[in-house]
């Protein structure tokens, strides 16, 4: 199934979406893609907000947009690794079934699948700024982001390894 399929999946029925996801077997190369485009995706949510940044403080653009490449593309994944980790050993104290895989893959899914929203928030924030707007939007990325990553740790860790 396409990747856009499965995000308007998750829309509907979150844990029922990962389910599918983990049925496709163990591909920790497909986790890592979630996890990359998810990255991506943000760090591209966020170049209006960083263009309205330079522009307003006569900082440098280019110098915005590799920092935050960086901390996108190269440090979040690894964090997001220990966090997934991390959640399955909480999973495990409430006797959680499910393996780091599916901990792994209810994260990184839930960042790919929210993101749309994410974007929506990076245009907020680039051509509104700071104010009710951006807090609301920024608060429904939220909300979602966590609806989709409990509902499919739920499933993935509710299922034996």
């Amino acid at each position: 199934m396409a990747v856009t399929r499965n995000i308007t999946a998750t829309y509907r029925n979150p844990g029922k979406a990962l389910r599918g996801l983990l049925s496709l077997g163990q591909r920790e190369d497909r986790a890592l893609a979630y996890l990359m485009a998810g990255c991506v995706v943000v760090f591209i949510a966020q170049l209006p907000r960083l263009a309205r940044e330079a522009h307003l403080t006569g900082e440098e653009l280019e110098m915005l947009m590799g920092a935050s490449l960086m901390a996108w593309v190269f440090i979040a994944p690894l964090l997001l690794y220990c966090l997934a980790a991390l959640s399955h050993l909480v999973a495990r104290l409430f006797r959680g079934q499910g393996s780091y895989y599916g901990a792994r893959l209810a994260l990184f899914w839930a960042l790919l699948a929210a993101s749309p929203l994410m974007l929506l928030n990076g245009l907020v924030a680039g051509f509104i700024g700071p104010g009710l707007e951006l807090q609301v939007v920024g608060l429904a990325w939220l909300v979602i982001f966590l609806w989709f990553w409990i509902s499919g740790l739920i499933a993935a860790e509710g299922r034996a390894a």
